[in-house]
């Protein structure tokens, strides 16, 4: 199993634009395309940050995942309509997270070959 994080900042005044985007358009369509959301968070330091965690079995699920998504017309459509006015993402991150075996959830061995004691 891996985990990928993922970071949004949302320009100023658009962060409720940003938050329908996720609830109407996104979250269906994640659903559609085999994209396992773990949960969703505000910083609470920093309300334009919107932060997420999916999870997938392995880096081909993640990577097949993602292209369904990114081909899919009905995002094209729903980014193109929520961003008429101009983008709403001011900045974004993400980054694959892999299990440490010393961590109850991780593997006995993991791809490193690493091995719980």
């Amino acid at each position: 199993m891996i985990y990928e994080l993922r970071e949004y900042v949302a320009h100023d005044n658009s962060v409720q634009q940003l938050h329908d985007r996720f609830d109407t358009w996104t979250l269906p369509l994640f659903e559609r395309h085999g994209l396992d959301v773990v949960g969703f968070w505000v910083d609470e330091q920093e309300p334009n940050r919107i932060v997420y965690l999916l999870q997938f079995a392995n880096a081909d699920a993640q990577k097949r995942a993602w292209e369904g998504f990114k081909g899919d017309a009905d995002w094209k459509k729903a980014k193109a309509d929520s961003e008429a006015a101009g983008p709403i993402v001011a900045k974004m991150t993400t980054r694959t997270l892999k299990p440490v075996p010393y961590w109850p959830s991780a593997p006995a061995t993991n791809d490193e070959g690493w091995k719980l004691p």
